[in-house]
């Protein structure tokens, strides 16, 4: 179990490590946090979906089977998007699990955890961690059960929210291809935008797990989705990460949106008076709409947290996104004249919806809908498979002094200023920006810079992974 922890959102590790005990372990002791802190009571409901990874089945057959001998009634909702799955554990005030791995490998999984008024907190996942240190093996049974199927009623909920977003017919007109690959948004997405009146073209489909960062699109990706734009006439192409709670949008040429930008929009369609959002996302926000803005850590906890503070202080119309585009509301806001609940997690399809929406209402290729916003050119990547020990020593050696983080940088430009929020966010002398951040999730190191135009962000991309590499290398 070596490989487990909580990150940026969840509980991830290998597959293998996960399966079996350990998923026992984790829902026993979640049941029993939910139990002793009043968050849930003998015999109450906890929801449990999954992904499309091969091992999430049998994870959750064995979280179901633990949750119910200690003490509440599982109920199973199959596989769906993780927003799905909140929804309607906010509908019917339960507290629920969801196991996937998000956009990590797919020899990896996770575990997600709700109470009944949403996302855990930090405090939650310490209060999960030593529930679990404390429970010994004769307290543990693997073996796996079975809940009540609820995941038509799950579906059905989140379908009827994303159908009263937008005005009926609105994206009549558009060819929208949708890449299903192995999300669990992919045949909801479908319905949703022919409910809207968009020819639907379904890409790409596979009965095996394809990981899809949309942060950090893949070369793969990106070429897929240039090659299917013109080949079906699309005016874009949309899907989303292996759970459904990331988005990922191309326009008319196949070119990715960042997701922050589709954060951005989601932001001036809802009317948004707060965005909470971290540092990670595009430095242009500030200026790009009649919002307030609160920068947070990397990771769904802090922007929630953000979005409560904000709540607190008497500030209405809050919502956030990440950089990777996934969007949360804190405020119920009002769409179309009606009103649609608050759902604090995040959600893969509004700013989709709201994305397509702006081109269409303003009757533009979604490539000037992106241009008209004019933020600096932001890009992102990572490298895979690289140790976290190797991400932490040098997150150390970088701020260990100015003089270190000045040559490690001097191939570049200069050191102007500095933010050590979450990773080491650099703005140069020349006024570009780059960032070094080893991932919450995975072993990963991820870069994120800014620059004046295209070609500088990507070469100055290519200059922060080289570094990262060599001095790796240099490490031994």
């Amino acid at each position: 179990m070596s490989s487990l922890k909580f990150g940026t959102s969840g509980l991830r590790g290998l597959s293998v490590d996960l399966m079996g005990r350990a998923s026992a372990l984790y829902a026993t002791a979640y049941a029993r946090h939910l139990l002793k802190s009043g968050h849930a009571q003998p015999g109450d409901l906890i929801l449990v979906g999954r992904d499309f990874r091969e091992s999430s089945p049998a994870i959750s057959a064995t979280c179901i089977g633990a949750l119910k001998r200690a003490g509440l009634t599982p109920v199973d909702c199959g596989t769906l998007p993780t927003p799905a799955l909140a929804l309607y554990g906010l509908e019917l005030k339960a507290a629920s699990l969801m196991i996937t791995g998000s956009h990590i490998p797919a020899d990896r999984n996770g575990i997600k955890f709700y109470r009944p008024d949403g996302e855990i907190d930090k405090q939650d996942e310490l209060a999960i961690s030593a529930e679990a240190a404390a429970i010994g093996d004769a307290d543990l049974d693997e073996t796996p059960g079975v809940g009540e199927d609820r995941s038509a009623a799950t579906e059905a909920l989140f379908f009827e929210r994303n159908i009263a977003l937008l005005p009926a017919n609105s994206l009549t007109g558009l060819t929208i291809g949708v890449y299903q690959h192995s999300t669990v948004a992919r045949d909801l997405l479908g319905l949703v935008l022919a409910h809207y009146g968009a020819r639907v073209v379904p890409l790409g489909r596979s009965e095996s797990f394809i990981p899809v960062d949309t942060e950090a699109v893949s070369a793969e990706t990106i070429r897929l989705l240039k090659g299917w734009a013109p080949e079906h006439g699309l005016d874009a192409i949309v899907s989303a990460d292996g759970d459904g709670d990331r988005p990922l949008v191309s326009d008319e040429t196949g070119e990715p949106l960042r997701g922050d930008l589709l954060g951005l929009i989601a932001a001036n369609f809802l009317g948004a008076e707060v965005v909470v959002t971290p540092v990670t996302s595009n430095s242009g926000i500030e200026a790009a709409g009649s919002y307030a803005v609160t920068r947070t850590r990397v990771g769904s906890p802090y922007v929630i947290t953000g979005m409560d503070e904000a709540l607190a202080a008497g500030k209405g119309n809050v919502m956030g996104f990440e950089a990777n585009g996934g969007t949360l509301t804190a405020s119920r806001f009002i769409i179309e004249g009606e009103p649609v609940r608050a759902l604090p997690t995040r959600d893969s399809f509004l700013p989709i919806l709201a994305t397509l929406y702006a081109a269409a209402r303003a009757k533009q290729p979604l490539s000037a809908v992106a241009a008209n916003y004019r933020l600096p050119f932001a890009a992102a990547d990572r490298l895979e498979n690289f140790p976290v020990e190797t991400s932490a020593a040098l997150m150390a050696y970088l701020r260990a002094s100015d003089a270190n983080l000045a040559g490690f940088l001097a191939p570049v430009a200069g050191v102007a200023s500095k933010s050590d929020i979450d990773g080491l966010r650099v703005t140069l002398t020349d006024g570009r920006i780059i960032h070094f951040r080893p991932s919450g999730n995975a072993p990963e190191m991820r870069c994120y810079v800014e620059a004046a135009d295209e070609n500088e962000a990507k070469a100055l991309l290519k200059q922060g992974l080289d570094l990262i590499r060599a001095w790796a290398a240099a490490r031994g």
